[in-house]
Order: C-alpha cells, then structure tokens, then sequence
C-alpha cells in the first residue's frame, strides 16, 4: 500500500509539468499554422502589374505634338514682341511729332494779338499805338516763355565777357579797361533752363595793350 500511494504522488506531482509542456507545443503548433497560412497567402497574391512601354507609333505620337505645341508657343511670342516693337515704334514717332504741341499751343495766343496789331495798324493815325500795341504782345509772349519753359535771354552791354556763352564777332580796345566786357550785343542768347541753346552774339571791349 505504501508503494502505491508514492507513486500516485509522484504522478501528481509531475502532471502540472507535463501539462505545460503539452500546451507550450500547442501553442507553438498554431504559431507554424498561423505563419504557414500568412506565407500562403502571401503566396496567392497577384504580382503588381508593371508599366507598359509605349509603342514607338506612340512615342512619335506623342512627340510630334509636344514639338506641335512648341513652334505654337513660338509663334505667338513672335507676333507679340512684333505687335509691341510696332506699338513703341508708334509711340516713339509720336513723341517725336507732338513734342512741341503745348508750347505751340501756347504760341497761338501771341500770333492771334499780331494779327490783331497788324490789323489795327492798317487804319492806324497813331504810330505810337501800333508800337504799344507790339510791345504788349512781345511782353506777353517773353513772359509766357519765361515762366512756363523757362527760356530766357542773357548779354546785356557792360557784361563780363565769358566765351562759353558768349561769341565775339570783333573786339575794341579801350582805355582804362581792367578786363573784357560787352561793348554791343548784336545778337541776344538765350538759355533754356541751365543750358545754352544759342549764343549771344557780342562785339568785346579789351584792356588797351
């Protein structure tokens, strides 16, 4: 009897082990399955399709229109810079014919009061009224010029003589003269802002050697 009841708990004992062990290798059984299905599966699955390659019908097809598309580009570029070059090339000529519309406009009022004079000065008795009648108009029109354009005149007798803007048609010498001034000013100048547009014609009066 007492044989029996060891070896019933030595079975005891050892079942729990053995037990274990059984379900470490169920266990690793449904791991194999589980795998060996994904690798099956993976199997099944149809290979990714690759990109066909065009023809070469296609390829000339397909180039003849992006070279159709070009040459378009290129022509419609051409014809806007040639419309733009006609356009500045009208606008430059434009400048260039109405450059002086203002100031002529300007200049009509003055050529309207000449006619006036002249007008006047065919029944005229009074010679003095025709000569105020063109001063009138010359003073206008100076100051028109002056103010609006800013053209003004220069050389007065008595003037230093300078022969950047001043041109000497004959000299005088003269005693007592310590340097070279406008003896006559034949020709007045005249300067357009800063800039000299024409000289003034003078005769000079020079220190006596």
């Amino acid at each position: 009897m007492a044989d029996e009841e060891v070896k019933q708990e030595t079975e005891s004992t050892e079942a729990p082990e053995t037990q274990t062990e059984a379900k470490s290798e169920e266990n690793a059984n449904a791991s194999e399955q589980a795998a060996g299905q994904e690798d099956s599966s993976e199997k099944t699955e149809a290979p990714a399709e690759e990109p066909k390659e065009p023809t070469q019908e296609e390829r000339i097809e397909q180039l003849e229109k992006e070279n159709a598309d070009l040459k378009d580009q290129l022509l419609r570029r051409a014809a806007d810079f040639d419309n733009y070059r006609k356009r500045m090339i009208k606008e430059k000529q434009d400048t260039f014919d109405y450059a002086n519309a203002n100031l002529l406009a300007d200049l009509l009022e003055s050529l309207d009061n000449f006619d006036r004079t002249l007008e006047a000065s065919a029944t005229a008795t009074d010679v003095k009224a025709i000569v105020d009648g063109i001063k009138m108009v010359n003073g206008s029109l100076v100051a028109m010029l002056e103010n609006k354009y800013g053209l003004t005149s220069y050389a007065v007798e008595g003037d230093e003589f300078d022969p950047d803007v001043h041109e000497a048609i004959g000299r005088v010498e003269e005693e007592g003269k310590e340097k070279e001034t406008l003896k006559q000013v034949y020709l007045k100048g005249y300067k357009l802002k800063d800039k000299v547009i024409r000289n003034a014609k003078v005769m000079v009066s020079v220190p006596k050697a």
